[in-house]
């Protein structure tokens, strides 16, 4: 960790950053920063970043604690206070709220898009959001405009909530992490950023998110898709893990969503629906791996490899006779 130490850091940058204690071990990666609107359209204050340790808890460590940023590595000291990071009233997230927010040049009231922000320490030590990346809007057939880095004081807009905010800068953040790890992220977002996220991301990615989540948080998150959305998401989950969450969201929710899905989908989650929570039909799955005694040791290692399989169902194979359809076959 001998890299440059810095004094101008943009955040989005800084996200999935390595975070060590003096004397080198690693703590953690940087998953956001956390600051404060001030009045008069003053810089705002960092008061700290969010960091992700082990067994993917986020946890708030205090920008005082920070003794360095390097590139490559973020430095702290003193104990870290491992309670879940919340926010707290008045505290707004740099990436996952500021992020693609559409704000106004004071100029000549130009409509702008935030792509990233920089914050800078201070004489006393404080780290301020000074700079603000900014995108114009496209011209012609241009998709994306013009982008330029502008003080914080030339741009406004910040304090007031906006209704169907971008995402795309905010997932660019996200795109490398884990389904466990983006499911965190998405659940200490704000409701409605949770939403534009989810709004955001393909069935199939969003499917694995979901099945990381907290079961309230899924539930709600499903309230917020339409829904086609919902049972497009539905069908690319687990059978077992649809069948819970559908046990979930109500009756008449349940079956109208049952009903926009594909039939072979459906059949498979109403199957494991007849049977009560935390039994073993209701926590069995229907999409085991199966093989034949004739397959080798490499054929069911690539199987279990595959990027598609859940932890869950990479940990078994079952060896059977022929037929292999479930559930019909006799195990050898």
């Amino acid at each position: 960790m001998s890299g440059k130490v810095l004094n101008r850091v943009f955040i989005a940058r800084l996200a999935g950053t390595a975070v060590f204690d003096p004397n080198g071990d690693p703590v953690g990666k940087v998953r956001d920063a956390v600051a404060t609107l001030r009045t008069n359209n003053q810089a705002p204050r960092i008061l700290g970043l969010v960091v992700e340790v082990p067994l993917r808890r986020r946890v708030f460590v205090p920008i005082t604690r920070v003794t360095s940023i390097e590139s490559g590595a973020v430095v702290i000291t003193g104990l870290v206070n491992m309670r879940r990071f919340d926010t707290r009233t008045g505290e707004i997230l740099v990436l996952g709220e500021l992020l693609d927010r559409s704000i106004t040049m004071v100029e000549n009231n130009e409509s702008v898009v935030v792509e990233d922000m920089g914050m800078e320490q201070n004489r006393t030590g404080d780290w301020l959001i000074t700079r603000v990346h900014i995108m114009r809007k496209g011209r012609g057939l241009r998709r994306k405009g013009a982008t330029s880095t502008v003080m914080w004081e030339e741009v406004t807009g910040f304090a007031f909530p906006e209704q169907n905010q971008g995402v795309a800068n905010l997932l660019s953040t996200l795109g490398n992490l884990r389904a466990a790890d983006l499911a965190a992220v998405i659940q200490d977002l704000a409701p409605k950023r949770r939403a534009e996220v989810a709004r955001a991301l393909d069935d199939e990615r969003l499917a694995d998110v979901m099945q990381e989540m907290d079961e309230a948080e899924r539930v709600q998150l499903l309230a917020e898709l339409e829904g086609e959305r919902a049972a497009d998401v539905l069908e690319e989950m687990d059978p077992d893990d649809a069948a819970d969450l559908l046990r979930e969201v109500g009756e008449e929710r349940a079956q109208q969503l049952i009903e926009l899905m594909e039939p072979e989908d459906a059949e498979d989650v109403l199957r494991l629906m007849t049977y009560e929570d935390y039994s073993a039909g209701g926590m069995m799955t229907t999409e085991p791996i199966i093989m034949t005694a004739d397959y080798s040791v490499a054929d069911a290692l690539a199987a279990v490899r595959r990027s598609e399989m859940s932890p869950a169902l990479a940990s078994q194979v079952f060896i059977c006779r022929q037929p292999l359809e479930t559930p019909t076959g006799r195990y050898i």
